[in-house]
């Protein structure tokens, strides 16, 4: 969690949810922490970690079991695990590299961007 990001801790458990997802950190049928265990590892109020569970829920990723906890249920991920686990040492080998030329953090996010973004644009932009 960041404070004073302006970014609203329950969306901020949110994307870092939808983050775990989407790189196969959390996968259906793993368990996600307590709002007890939450509240104990950032200091935030549990109703912010319920807020941000339900949300999860709404959006069909997770869902509360009774007793049992909350458990995901969906993925963001579209890619195939080994395809995806491949592509990760790539972009980590990548990194290290941009690292290794002095690049700092902003600047690889930077290029980064730009490269997702000549990628998504438009088919009439391209």
């Amino acid at each position: 969690m960041r404070k004073g990001s302006g970014i609203p801790a329950y969306q901020q458990i949110v994307k870092q949810t939808e983050q775990a997802l989407r790189v196969g950190a959390l996968r259906p049928g793993d368990k996600l922490p307590t709002a007890r265990e939450v509240v104990a590892a950032t200091a935030v109020n549990p109703n912010t970690v319920l807020r941000a569970y339900q949300e999860l829920q709404r959006a069909g990723l997770v869902e509360s079991r009774q007793g049992l906890g909350t458990f995901v249920v969906g993925t963001l991920g579209r890619g195939e695990a080994v395809e995806t686990e491949e592509l990760r040492g790539e972009l980590d080998a990548w990194v290290a590299k941009a690292r290794g030329c002095g690049l700092e953090r902003e600047d690889v996010l930077a290029l980064t961007a730009a490269a997702v973004d000549k990628q998504f644009q438009p088919a009439e932009q391209a």
